[in-house]
């Protein structure tokens, strides 16, 4: 019985495979009307092809073909009489965008077989300008599948650091028209922002062909902003993602956080990138310049005068609020939260005048989460009470403005009360070897002993007994001029003939005259404008690297000076503090709170040991 029924299915097929249709090819669009910016799907379905047969895809100047795609299936049905019938269907799947507006045609597909040809119809389609098809997020969180409360810890997407606005990423890039397999795409994670609120720019890659390497990323010149890196990957890494119905390999270049220091629209200038494609030995070699973007800055509503921008907690810590005259004092402020912590200006403590305040130490400590920039800024203060007594450490009063939403707050810090109690055999006030005690009656300020001397003394005046052009040292004397510039030029002549300066002597010039200009930066420690003191401190160091480099670096980008410095064998360590230098100068010219002498004195400290490390 067994037997029979195999026999059976043998024979069904063979008589459905003898009573196969004849060919037949069909194309169609999922769409009628779309914008010159939108892909859509044109669908060919081939079904019953015998074999030798080849399709000739639709040819026309008028779309662009971004990807293609292949299926096939086989379905058996029952015909008339009960014949069995076998249907083989082969689908090719074209995603398209159009190259301009208007009624559009596609030419007919055409399936060649041994049996003659087979013709579609043509497809007709309405490109209007712009986009009309809406935005599809490509990438979300992963489901919550355990029906947590928004907010929990640990569930992607849900918890408190999540990016309010949105993953950026979900947004799908244009894809250029006639540049379709290689393209660079910078985008921002929000199109408005307050002034001194984070913006976030991302610079993705993305290829449909194999990739060596990216060798230099020119990023644009952010004139008016403060930046810190947040991403740099050191190397290639690449996840799918479909653009447009059509898979890319998307690689992450540079991911950067920049802060606006004035309110208008700002045009951010196209970055750029060398790539070679291809095999390492055999590839090729291709310039890719990316996208402009314009951003649009508010300014901060009204409110304080000045505030500090993002969401921030104050703290003061004390490290003992009861102690003996001249015992020091330790106080920290510590500010932490995210925002631009490099532009972050803190009030002075404000501390009672029977302390001797020193000069406060401020310590940074940056910190990055998934999304913002950050960190924690200590500032510490050592008070030494110099009498006793009851006093009050004032409270704290900061404006702050959170752009995320939208108001002013207030960081606050409560009053500290200071007990003074005597110190070291009773004394009450501190006194400085050879003064008065502030206790001390008498008199001060009194003339003694016969008054004022007088201001000029009696002189007597008698005429030379010669003349002076007599003296037998007078002609040897005025000479001596004459004999220096003739000694001089003999020796520059010499000098000259003998050959020019080597490049290592006047490297040394150079750099000698470097260091000469951290004494021009000297001189406006203590007073001047604060842009001009850390121009002076960049020219300083800018120079000197152009002395020993050799070649002008004024001008290059930070990652193109890295490079030079990289190939010019300086250390790591030493290239980070040049470039940590020439930050401080950055952020010198244009944040508030870097005008003080202790911030300017650091400047000037740290050009100075970036010289000498290098030497």
């Amino acid at each position: 019985m067994a037997r029979t029924g195999s026999a059976l299915v043998i024979a069904l097929v063979m008589s459905a495979s003898a009573l196969a249709a004849e060919p037949e090819v069909t194309m169609q669009a999922d769409r009628e009307k779309v914008g010159a910016e939108d892909t859509f799907r044109l669908d060919i379905s081939i079904a019953n092809a015998p074999g030798g047969s080849s399709l000739s895809f639709p040819v026309t100047n008028d779309f662009e073909v971004l990807g293609r795609s292949q299926s096939s299936q086989m379905s058996y049905s029952v015909g008339p009489g009960g014949a069995g019938v076998v249907t083989h269907v082969q689908k090719h799947t074209l995603t398209m965008r159009a190259n301009r507006t208007g009624k559009l045609t596609i030419p007919a597909a055409v399936l060649t077989t041994p049996a003659g040809n087979f013709t579609t119809r043509p497809v007709l389609i309405e490109v209007v300008a712009g986009r009309l098809q809406a935005e599809r997020p490509t990438r979300r969180p992963p489901p919550n599948p355990f029906g947590f409360p928004p907010g929990f810890p640990g569930i992607p997407g849900l918890d408190d650091d999540a990016d309010p606005q949105g993953d950026p990423m979900a947004q799908e890039p244009d894809v250029p028209h006639g540049d379709s397999d290689l393209f660079m795409r910078m985008s921002l994670d929000k199109s408005e922002a307050y002034v001194g609120e984070q913006v976030m720019i991302t610079i993705h890659l993305y290829s449909r062909v194999d990739l060596s390497t990216v060798d230099t990323v020119t990023m644009p010149k952010l004139d008016g902003f403060l930046s810190q890196d947040f991403k740099t990957p050191n190397q290639l890494m690449s996840e799918q993602r479909l653009v447009g119905g059509v898979p890319y390999r998307e690689y992450l270049l540079r991911q950067r956080a920049i802060f606006p220091l004035k309110a208008g629209t700002v045009t951010i200038e196209a970055p750029e990138a060398d790539i070679t494609t291809g095999l390492i030995f055999a590839g090729r070699r291709v310039h890719k310049k990316g996208n402009e973007l314009k951003l649009v800055v508010r300014a901060l509503p009204p409110g304080p005068a000045t505030s500090v921008v993002g969401r921030w907690r104050l703290s003061r810590e004390v490290s003992q609020t009861e102690v003996s005259l001249g015992e020091p004092v330790q106080v920290k402020l510590i500010l932490e939260g995210r925002g631009n912590l490099q532009g972050v200006q803190l009030p002075p403590l404000g501390a009672p005048t029977a302390f001797k305040t020193f000069d406060p130490e401020i310590s940074d400590k940056p910190s990055n989460s998934r999304s913002h920039v950050g960190g924690t800024r200590t500032v510490e203060y050592t008070l030494v009470p110099q009498q006793t007594g009851t006093f009050t450490l004032p409270a704290m009063v900061v404006p702050s403005f959170d752009p995320e939403a939208r108001k002013y707050d207030e960081l606050r810090v409560d009053a500290i009360t200071l007990t003074v109690k005597p110190g070291a055999g009773g004394a009450n006030v501190v006194t400085a070897p050879g003064t008065p005690t502030l206790g001390e009656q008498g008199p001060k300020n009194q003339l003694v002993g016969g008054g004022l001397k007088s201001l000029r003394h009696s002189a007597r005046f008698t005429a030379p007994t010669t003349e002076l052009s007599a003296a037998r040292w007078f002609l040897p004397l005025a000479l001596v001029p004459l004999l220096l510039t003739l000694f001089a030029a003999a020796f520059f002549f010499v000098r000259g003939s003998v050959g020019p300066e080597s490049a290592e002597s006047i490297k040394k010039k150079q750099a000698k005259a470097a260091r000469k200009r951290l004494a021009a930066a000297e001189k406006l420690l203590l007073g001047g404008s604060t842009g001009d003191f850390y121009v002076e401190v960049e020219r300083a160091l800018t120079s000197f690297m152009s002395a020993r480099l050799g070649t002008p670096v004024s001008g290059l980008v930070r990652a193109d000076l890295v490079t030079k410095l990289t190939e010019a064998g300086i250390l790591e360590l030493e290239r980070q503090r040049i470039v940590q230098v020439l930050e401080t100068c950055d952020v010198g010219r244009y944040a508030p709170g870097m005008g003080d002498v202790s911030s300017r004195k650091r400047a000037l400290d740290d050009a100075a040991a970036a010289m000498e490390g290098w030497s």
